[in-house]
């Protein structure tokens, strides 16, 4: 694929009632947690205090959305836990995919190219919301493309657990 060109493979977006994961975690408390998150999100939302709430809403939602992005739901070999939410050097927030979601992630990814994961996440009380897109890139940079490279191997490592 010497001259391929990006492409999108997939989108997803989810939006969630902050109250809706409050409410799961009182009744479930650490079960429902470790059900759904990695070490490091539990670590990261833990630190929130006051407002780790709506941290693991917002990585909640993200999940969902990655699933949904990778067209298979959490079906097909694809469970949460294989969907962390990580920050990526710059502050951005990335994807690390293990497990079924990586074999989903690296099926649908063309020869010769490379996944990127973009993740948006927000809230606005009592709502959560992410978006998910994944973009398959040539996996030698474009010529013309040098200073995008860099942060595009930032993002496929990160995608591919690395």
């Amino acid at each position: 694929m010497r001259n391929a060109h990006p492409m999108i493979l997939g989108v997803g977006s989810d939006l969630i009632d902050i109250r809706r994961i409050e409410k799961a975690i009182e009744r479930f408390g650490d079960r429902f947690l470790e059900r759904i998150f990695t070490e490091t999100e539990r670590r990261r939302c833990e630190r929130r205090g006051a407002i780790r709430i709506a941290s693991y809403a917002r990585r909640f939602a993200a999940k969902e959305a990655a699933a949904k992005a990778l067209g298979t739901g959490f079906r097909g070999g694809v469970f949460w836990r294989d969907l962390g939410v990580v920050n990526l050097p710059s502050g951005q927030p990335g994807m690390r995919l293990t497990g079924g979601a990586l074999r989903r992630l690296e099926a649908i990814t063309p020869a010769g190219m490379q996944a990127r994961l973009d993740v948006s996440i927000t809230d606005e009380p009592p709502l959560a919301q992410a978006v998910v897109i994944i973009t398959a890139l040539p996996a030698v940079p474009l010529p013309d493309s040098p200073p995008r490279a860099a942060e595009n191997r930032e993002r496929a490592d990160a995608a591919r657990g690395g």
